[in-house]
C-alpha cells in the first residue's frame, strides 16, 4: 500500500524527529498534515508573473507536472475522486492544492485576454480546465507521457483560446 492510505502520522513524527502530539496540535487530522505537505511543494515552485504570459503557463504546466507525476502523486489525485475517499481530506485537497493551480493558470490565461494576446470571448474557465485535463486523460489511457507534455498542451491551449504559440 501506497500514499495516503499507508501514511502514518507515527512515521511521518519518526521521520521529522519529533512527537504524533506535536505534529497533531499543529495539523489536527492525518488530511490537514497531508495537504499541508502537498500544498508546501505547490508554493515552493511559485514565481512571479513575467513580460511573457505563455512562458509563465509552460512555467506553471511544467511545476503541475513535477507535482503530480512524482511517485503517488497521480494516485492521490484519483483517490480525490473515489467515493469512499474521506470527505475531509477532499474538501482540504480542492481548497489547498487544485485551486491555487487552477487559480494561477486562469490568471495567467487571463493575461493573454487582457493584454490582447487571446481573444476577448476566450473560454477561460475551460482553457483551464483543459491545462490539467489532458495529463489525467492520457494516464487514464495508459500512454506514456511526452517530456514535451508541458510544451505541447501550452500550446493546444493557446490555440484554443485564440492566440497563437510563439515559435520556440
Amino acid at each position: 500500500m501506497y500514499g495516503y492510505d499507508a501514511m502514518s502520522v507515527v512515521a511521518v513524527a519518526e521521520e521529522a524527529g519529533t512527537t504524533r502530539q506535536a505534529l497533531y496540535r499543529r495539523w489536527p487530522t492525518k488530511a490537514d498534515l497531508a495537504t499541508a505537505a502537498i500544498a508546501s511543494l505547490a508554493r515552493a515552485t511559485e514565481r512571479p508573473d513575467t513580460d511573457d504570459p505563455y512562458a509563465d503557463l509552460v512555467a506553471e504546466l511544467v511545476a503541475f507536472h513535477t507535482g503530480v507525476t512524482r511517485p503517488n502523486g497521480i494516485n492521490l489525485a484519483g483517490s480525490m475522486l473515489q467515493d469512499a475517499a474521506d470527505d475531509r481530506l477532499r474538501s482540504l485537497y480542492r481548497e489547498r492544492i487544485v485551486k491555487p493551480r487552477r487559480t494561477r493558470l486562469r490568471h495567467i490565461l487571463q493575461r493573454a485576454v487582457d493584454l490582447g494576446l487571446a481573444s476577448p470571448d476566450a473560454d477561460v474557465d475551460y482553457a483551464v480546465a483543459t491545462c490539467t485535463g489532458t495529463l489525467y486523460a492520457l494516464q487514464l489511457a495508459g500512454q506514456p507521457l511526452p517530456r514535451t507534455w508541458p510544451h505541447r498542451t501550452a500550446a493546444l491551449v493557446w490555440r484554443a483560446i485564440g492566440a497563437t504559440p510563439p515559435d520556440r
